[in-house]
Formats: structure tokens, sequence, C-alpha cells
């Protein structure tokens, strides 16, 4: 807690709720949910979400002993094999061939890879921004993508909205809470984290806005 009382589980989701508000209403999410953006705009938004999500599970073997990092390494949380099962689905078994991340996509990549190697702490933050957004907002996502474009319930091409390794969703978020209301960090170590997590949230809107250039809406 802070020295207020708040946990930090709660500083932490408060700080960022208007960046979480403004991913979540951009004009490429907003196209994807309403129609108005095709699978093709899905699956290069896929795409991006292989290269960021490759940045925090392929750091994830060496902070798995951190003090700080290390009770966030949850193999229940995995998600680049299904976005690997998903990226065969919408591309063909020659999925890798051609698969390019756009810049605000790397950019966001290396910014991941930065913080797991030099501060632990820090790659909590995009830890927290990315495996809880998309265990709560994803399914949104998984929702229409099915309805609009056939896929199989939980099936090919939305695996990676899926966790089948979590039973209790719900339940899980608890424990998450807890992990971060318990992090070994002291006060301005956690102010730091909140930073890095509107960081995180920064890199996601600037994914976001080179996707609307690759798919602009018509007026």
């Amino acid at each position: 807690m802070d020295p207020t009382g708040t946990p930090f589980s709660t500083l932490i989701r408060a700080a960022s709720h208007e960046q979480h508000t403004r991913v979540g209403t951009s004009s490429f999410m907003s196209g994807l949910l309403d129609g108005r953006l095709g699978v093709a705009a899905y699956t290069r938004y896929t795409e991006q979400l292989w290269f960021v999500y490759r940045a925090l599970e392929d750091a994830a073997g060496t902070l798995r002993d951190d003090p700080v990092a290390g009770p966030f390494v949850r193999p229940e949380l995995m998600r680049a094999p299904e976005l690997e099962r998903d990226l065969a689905h919408l591309r063909g078994p020659g999925w890798r061939s051609g698969l390019r991340a756009l810049p605000a996509t790397a950019a966001y990549a290396a910014r991941i890879a930065a913080c797991a190697r030099d501060w632990p702490a820090g790659y909590v933050a995009h830890h927290y921004t990315r495996y809880m957004g998309d265990l709560s907002g994803g399914q949104v996502v998984r929702d229409r993508a099915e309805k609009a474009w056939g896929f199989a319930h939980k099936g090919d091409g939305v695996r990676f909205y899926v966790f089948e390794g979590l039973t209790n969703p719900a339940a899980f978020k608890r424990t998450y809470r807890a992990l971060l209301d318990a992090v070994d960090a002291d006060d301005l170590e956690k102010q730091r984290i909140v930073d890095e997590c509107r960081r995180a949230y920064d890199h996601n809107s600037a994914v976001f806005r080179e996707l609307d250039a690759e798919f602009p809406l018509s007026a």
C-alpha cells in the first residue's frame, strides 16, 4: 500500500485509466469492432501482437528468479504459441514469410526487452498492461472476430484471446492484483512502475496510429 493506504493494484489501475480508455476507443479498434474494417486489418493487428508478446515471453525465462518480476512469470498466461496458431490460420502455413513489425511495434518490443534486461520492475508494468488488458477487453475482440469472419468459437484465428490455462479468470485476476499489491518495491519505485505503465499505453497508442494509417476508414 502507499502512504494513503491505497493498494498498489488500485493505484496502477486508476493512474492508467484514461489512457486505457483512449487505446480501447482508437479509430482502428473502433473500426474493427463495428465492422468497418475487415479480416486483413485484424490479421495485421495479430501480427503486431506476436512481436510484442515474443518480447514479453522471450524475456520471461531470465526473470523467473527476479524478486520483483519473477512472481509475474506465469506459464498459463503465455500467448506466443496461440498467436502462432492464429497466424497460421490467418496467413497460411508460411505465415512467417513477409511478417513485418510496424516501426511503433518494433519500438514497443524494444522497450519491453530493455526493461527486462535492465529494469525488471518496468517489465511488470508492460506485463500488467498487456495480459490484463487482453484477458479482459480482448474478449470483446474475440467475440466480434467470431461473428464477423466466421472463426470457430474460441478456435483458430482467435486462440490468442482464449486463456485455456485459466480455469477461473476472475479468480486469477484477484490473484494478479494480490501480486501487484505485494510487489517488492518502495513507494518511489512503485511510482516509476506506474509511469512505465503509462508509457506502455503510449506505445499501444502509437501502434494503433500506424495501423490507422495502413487501414484508413472512409468518412
